[in-house]
Parts: C-alpha cells; structure tokens; sequence
C-alpha cells in the first residue's frame, strides 16, 4: 500500500509541475526528476517555438505555410529534446554521485550538446556545444550555489 501511496504522490508531483505549480529548484538536484525533466522539456518547448516563429519570420520567410510548419516543429522538438536531455542527464547524475554541483549540470548540459551534434551529423558541433552547454550551465549552477544575484527574477501573479 505504501508504494501506492509513494506513486500517488509521485504523480501529484508531475502533474502540478506540468501545470506549473512548482519550479525547478523546489525539489533539490537529484530529487524528482521525471518532474525536473518535464519542467525543463517545457522550457525548451517554449524556446524551441520561440526560435521557430523568428527563423519562419526572418529566415525562412519564403516557404508556404505547410514548409514553415515542418520546419518549425523540426527546431521545437529539437529543443525540446535537448530539454528533456539536459534534465534528465542532470537529474541522474547528481543521483549517481550521491552530491549536487557544477558537474553534474556540466554534464547534463555536455550531453545536450552532444545532442545537437548527432542532429547535425557533425562531431565539431557535438563538441562545441558540449563545452558551451556545458560550461553555461556549470556557470549558471555556479552562480547558483554562489547565491549571485537572480538575472531571470520569477515572475508574479
């Protein structure tokens, strides 16, 4: 019974994270990660058809509607993907090793990276990205436990 009730919870989790009701730091690193995957997949879902509206806008503005749509669900699903990656290699990590730090974000944002490389048949992009991925998000954890000052303030209701 009391693994229902463990599952139950689990769910209550995903599911106010999936509305939005809790952040990605309410949990701490290692904890909750099918909930910190789903958050930062949401995030990379939003930049994703962010990045898609401006590329149809300026870059592939002479496409019909049916070739912008492809191309855009192409880039939001990347990103997405690379969400979901990030979160989850992240997450795993920082269980594996038993403590939180900028490594484990290093390595969730390296495979992230990787990530893009694979897409784009490319070893140079593989290892670019996953040094400035990685290094982004190292600096970010780092200023995180450094307690810097919050550039992306939460927004108010």
């Amino acid at each position: 019974m009391a693994d229902l009730d463990s599952v139950k919870s689990k769910m209550q989790t995903f599911a106010n994270m999936a509305k939005g009701g809790k952040g990605y730091f309410d949990e701490p690193d290692g904890k909750d990660c099918l909930g910190k995957t789903a958050f930062t997949t949401k995030v990379g879902t939003a930049v994703g058809l962010t990045g898609s509206m401006y590329a149809y806008l300026f870059k592939y503005g002479r496409m019909s509607p049916a070739q912008g749509m492809i191309q855009g669900a192409n880039i939001t699903l990347t990103m997405a993907a690379v969400g979901a990656v990030f979160g989850a290699t992240t997450c795993a990590v920082t269980s594996a090793r038993g403590k939180d730090g900028r490594l484990n974000y290093f390595i969730g944002g390296c495979a992230s990276g990787a990530l893009l490389g694979v897409k784009s048949h490319s070893y140079a992009m593989g290892f670019g990205m996953c040094a400035g991925l990685g290094g982004a998000a190292a600096l970010y954890k780092h200023g995180l436990m450094e307690k810097w000052p919050n550039q992306f303030p939460e927004a108010k209701n």
